[in-house]
């Protein structure tokens, strides 16, 4: 599969999957603050720019965030990326308890805001279910 390289850091990386238009971060090690957020943002740029709706998010490398920016994701960003069309969300959890639980108030609510997702341990697998989703599929 194709894909440009939008982001490439020390704390994650930002690709766009050309053929299947999903936005994809990995995030590498715990992130937070200014580049946390410019890879969110740019993230939002990159789906209407190619008319895209999936977005894969490996959080592996992540901790929980802390509580401003969990309130700036919920309140300003997903609002705006929903707007920018996105519609389906691949989530890839760590392993670190709190981190999930921090993760699990966003699936719960960007679910009932209308978000299909799917929580996943592997980023290949991840994947594969953004494949095949469709616009049509009401399955979660």
């Amino acid at each position: 599969m194709t894909h440009t390289a939008i982001i490439d850091n020390e704390y994650a990386s930002l690709i766009y999957y050309n053929d299947a238009k999903i936005v994809h971060h990995t995030f590498r090690k715990p992130i937070s603050g200014e580049p946390f957020r410019q890879v969110l943002n740019t993230g939002i740029e990159t789906l209407p720019k190619h008319g895209a709706s999936k977005w894969l998010s490996d959080d592996r490398g992540n901790s929980a965030l802390p509580d401003d920016d969990t309130v700036w994701a919920q309140s300003n960003w997903f609002p705006r990326a929903l707007a920018a069309g996105w519609k389906f969300w691949a989530l890839v959890v760590p392993e670190d308890m709190m981190a999930r639980l921090n993760l699990a108030e966003f699936v719960q609510s960007y679910y009932d805001q209308g978000l299909r997702i799917m929580v996943f341990t592997q980023s290949a697998a991840a994947l594969d279910w953004l494949r095949t989703v469709d616009l049509t599929s009401s399955s979660t």
